[in-house]
């Protein structure tokens, strides 16, 4: 059925725990919910979002949405918006003012689906229901004893692969860091780290050869240097044959494949932008090259990984945010699990949509307190 109908819902909350890496942090939420409506009245959801600036007031996204946005969308079926393909020409190749793209391919993935009657990931070609998951703590700005809390009640889950942030200025830091991830997760541990293009190649290389001598074992590097050193990153690739290269994603679809061509990544890194993510993992599969699922909003990105043949990792960062919506993700035992519902299989809460609804931009201290996260119930 013709889309007909649209609404947005705009939240504002506090976070159970900062969040950062080693060039930014947030301490806040600031998402809205896109619910795109059919003539049957059947609903695609998807979630604008902003990591490190308040959205603006509803009334000004609604503006924006229907002003740049709707007029290509309304009367059209969602299962032909999904594969349509523009032809990217001058002022045509623009981003909205709004960051509505991931939100815009979600919500419409989700109504397709729907109407065909089929979870998201088997309507892209999953083979698998399942995917491993990895805990990541987002965990730069945390105080030595909030990253031992994080990371420890993670392996008291059952995970057994595990992603810390690095890039500090003062190196011994990063040392300490990988020291207290060895104390409180068990021996034998897959341990992954990234320091968001903190260095450069030849301090990437000094600083890997480091953490090697020191006695850990690292499955890979995320984003050691700037995302278009192809040149850097290739030459880094070779150099420390102990470890991989995962990398992609601060780029775009052209991006990543100009990333790939330049063989500048053992990993390619994606994340939610449900097309991009199916048309660049179909490239890496044809080069042979491994996919990892960077964190999703609300672990969506499972569908996505459940269906591409190069995925073999999930990022999952116990960020306070399942309140949203009726039934999350199941995440158990170091396994993320694709819903069997139709489409993607998650629906805004009424009770969220009562009482997290912020239609005007508040202050971070008109907050109040975090909504409750029963996945890190010792959050602070």
């Amino acid at each position: 059925m013709p889309l007909s109908g649209y609404r947005i819902t705009r939240f504002q909350f506090a976070r159970d725990r900062v969040i950062g890496d080693s060039q930014v942090r947030a301490d806040d939420v600031n998402v809205a919910a896109l619910e795109l409506i059919d003539e049957s009245g059947d609903v695609g959801l998807g979630f604008i979002q902003t990591l490190f600036h308040p959205l603006p007031d509803q009334v000004e996204i609604e503006a924006v949405f229907g002003h740049e946005v709707w007029p290509s969308l309304v009367g059209e079926e969602a299962i032909g918006l999904v594969h349509r393909v523009s032809r990217p020409r001058g002022g045509n190749q623009r981003a909205f003012s709004l960051p509505f793209h991931e939100a815009l391919q979600v919500a419409l993935w989700d109504l397709a689906a729907k109407k065909a009657g089929l979870p998201l990931h088997k309507l892209l070609g999953s083979r698998r229901d399942r995917v491993q998951a990895y805990a990541s703590g987002l965990d730069f700005h945390l105080s030595d004893q909030d990253f031992c809390a994080l990371f420890s009640h993670a392996a008291s889950l059952g995970y057994q692969a595990f992603k810390i942030k690095v890039g500090h200025p003062d190196f011994r830091r990063d040392m300490r860091r990988l020291d207290l991830l060895a104390e409180v997760v068990p021996a034998g541990s897959l341990i992954m780290i990234d320091p968001n293009e903190a260095w450069n190649s030849k301090e990437a290389l000094v600083k890997l050869t480091m953490i090697r001598d020191a006695g850990h074992a690292l499955l890979w590097v995320e984003d050691p240097i700037l995302r278009h050193d192809f040149e850097g990153l290739r030459t880094l690739r070779h150099a420390v044959n102990w470890t991989q290269i995962n990398s992609g994603e601060y780029l775009d679809a052209n991006g990543k494949r100009m990333l790939m061509e330049n063989f500048g990544t053992d990993l390619l890194n994606v994340h939610g932008q449900v097309t991009d993510v199916m048309r660049i993992g179909w490239l890496a599969a044809e080069l042979g090259i491994p996919v990892s699922l960077g964190n999703t909003f609300l672990e969506i990105g499972v569908h996505m990984a459940a269906a591409l043949p190069e995925v073999e990792w999930l990022e999952y960062s116990f960020q306070n945010l399942d309140h949203l919506v009726d039934q999350p993700i199941e995440i158990c035992d170091g396994y993320a699990y694709a819903p069997n519902r139709p489409g993607h299989g998650l629906t805004l809460s009424e009770a969220a949509r009562d009482e997290w609804v912020r239609p005007k931009r508040l202050e971070r201290s008109a907050l109040g307190p975090a909504p409750f996260n029963p996945r890190f119930p010792n959050a602070a």
